[in-house]
């Protein structure tokens, strides 16, 4: 093989997992016992491994009693709560694939994802944090049963408190629900049967694209995806059964789940979920009551626990290191997040929903050029190659769309063979690859760079620019703590750069100084003719994002184009 070409292995040790997620719950029980796995402080819950293999056994049964089988799927739609890992845990025991619904869902987007991905029972909170979820509810009820828009819904459970009248599919309290799991007439012996009848390569986990653009898809994800996933991040964490993780992602995002959640608790450590939805002030708390040495979240994330430790003048004793998703983390947050928070290196991962969901990860022993330009090397037992629009592998330091394959890959998604079949390919050899619709460069040492979504390409009069090197460039200035580039509508370019800017505290640049920064490191035509600063008038307070965090690109350019007019650019 040419050693020159983007085409990169990952090791093939450690070797691959090959439990189901019943074996892993009751392995892990029997190993740390009454050691603390999860945390909820703001439900006032602690859950020991041995008792979350026991309430995991409750659910199953309570989902087999109201006739729940194998392949039969659970919804669930909630904050980050101790129920939340119940559910997901009880559903995987018997085959019963969870799908985790997004906290963000209008009721009809809610009802559309419930019908689309067939689910028998949802699992629905009546409430996060402010945010009132009745109505939700009562759109999953409809007024009779079964509700015509929804004929698989069998059973509404609620997670909060709330009166619903006896009409349309049933609505039962959590604990009504789990109590049938305790009744005499469903016995152990019903749970192992339906427990060995589920396979390592059954679908455990639905989980919908983020949907930033085009309709959400559900990607159908193995048990052999998630706990393998799970092993080698937690690997590069290097967690033990010391460690306590600090998690504000939210669990209906692969982040939460698997980055969080199970990897967490395939290394036996304890994991930390400071609040039902993303509340900066109880992530700093928790943190520190709970001497976190692990954080994880997404860059904007980060930035907002700065602020507040810098105003408390809060610092953690213990927190050693930390993972970030969704962008890389500047050279420059990196030097506060050491300064403020004494996290000495971060992890950056890459992946999507669809390859369970990290193929990329760096490493603790990374320098810091690679650690805060790269998103690592591909993962063990995982593929990934960098390939021209005419499918052809290019040479190292090449951008093209970036393929990864591997035990990753997920199944397929649930229902819709097309999608599928647009994204998962076989090369010539007959190896199946997700082709990620993202653009990419595999550098000589078989680090990967992301260099944008293809999709995001800013083309100016004929000239390709990518935005992510115009972001990286833009938050290592020291007035900009958040940057996001997209396309500007031009009479005369077609396209101009255009960028929105969060400014960190310090004075605010004018706009020329912020194209001026730009254009003598990479060129007059990527330099933002355009820059909007979050706070201004018809900009927004915060970026558009998606619920796990991700700036909505498309909607910021409906903004700009707005706020601009169409204007014509100067040269």
């Amino acid at each position: 093989m040419n050693p020159n070409l983007a085409l990169v292995y990952g090791s093939k040790e450690p070797q691959l997992c090959l439990k189901t997620m019943k074996d892993l719950i009751d392995d892990q029980a029997a190993q740390y016992g009454d050691r603390p796995a999860v945390v909820f402080p703001w439900q006032s819950v602690r859950l020991s491994y041995r008792q979350l293999a026991d309430r995991s056994k409750v659910l199953a049964k309570a989902m087999l009693e109201m006739g729940l089988r194998h392949g039969d799927c659970v919804g669930i739609m909630a904050g980050n709560c101790y129920e939340y890992i119940e559910v997901f845990l009880g559903g995987a025991r018997i085959g019963c694939p969870v799908v985790v619904l997004n906290n963000t869902y209008t009721p009809i987007e809610l009802s559309n994802a419930v019908q689309r991905s067939s689910c028998k029972l949802v699992f629905h909170a009546t409430s996060i944090g402010s945010r009132d979820l009745t109505a939700h509810i009562t759109t999953l009820r409809g007024t009779q049963f079964p509700n015509p828009a929804l004929p698989e819904l069998r059973r509404i459970v609620s997670l909060g408190p709330g009166g619903f009248l006896n009409k349309g599919v049933q609505v039962q309290p959590y604990q009504t629900f789990t109590s049938n799991g305790l009744s005499v007439f469903m016995s152990d012996a019903t749970l192992k049967r339906a427990e060995k009848k589920v396979a390592r390569e059954d679908v455990v986990n639905l989980q919908f694209t983020s949907g930033t653009t085009g309709s959400p898809k559900a990607a159908m994800l193995t048990h052999t995806n998630l706990i393998n996933n799970a092993q080698f991040i937690g690997g590069a964490m290097q967690l033990t059964p010391d460690d306590v993780i600090c998690c504000p992602p939210p669990m209906f995002h692969c982040f939460g789940l698997v980055l969080g959640f199970l990897s967490s608790f395939y290394r036996g450590s304890s994991i930390v979920f400071p609040s039902d939805y993303f509340d900066v002030t109880k992530v700093v708390d928790a943190i520190i009551n709970e001497d976190a040495t692990v954080l994880l979240g997404v860059p904007t994330m980060y930035v907002a626990e700065l602020e507040v430790m810098a105003k408390t003048g809060q610092r953690p004793r213990r927190l050693r290191t930390g993972l970030a998703s969704g962008s890389t983390v500047s050279q420059n947050l990196m030097e506060q997040l050491r300064e403020t928070m004494g996290v000495k290196k971060m992890l950056i991962a890459y992946g999507m929903t669809e390859t369970s969901p990290v193929s990329f990860i760096t490493s603790l022993d990374d320098s810091d050029e690679k650690g805060t330009t790269t998103v690592g090397r591909v993962i063990p037992h995982t593929a990934a190659k960098v390939i021209d629009d005419k499918g052809k592998i290019l040479l190292r330091g090449q951008r093209g769309e970036l393929c990864t394959s591997g035990f990753v890959l997920q199944k397929g998604y649930w229902r819709n063979e097309e999608k599928t079949k647009e994204v998962m390919r076989r090369d010539e050899n007959g190896v199946l690859w997700m082709h990620t619709g993202d653009e990419a460069m595999i550098d000589a040492d078989g680090f990967a760079h992301i260099t944008g979504r293809i999709k995001d390409l800013i083309i100016r009069g004929g000239e390709n620019i990518f935005p992510r090197e115009i972001e990286e460039r833009l938050m290592s200035h020291p007035s900009i703590s958040e940057a996001s580039v997209v396309g500007i509508k031009d009479e005369r370019y077609g396209e101009v750069v255009g960028c929105f800017l969060k400014n960190s505290g310090k004075q605010k640049p004018a706009d020329q100084e912020i194209k001026q920064f730009v254009g003598e490191r990479l060129g007059r035509h990527k330099a933002p003719q355009h820059v909007f600063w979050l706070g201004d008038a018809g900009v927004g307070a915060d970026f558009p994002k998606t619920g796990s965090g991700k700036h909505q690109k498309h909607m910021m350019r409906d903004i700009g184009n707005r706020l601009t007019g169409g204007v014509k650019a100067k040269l």
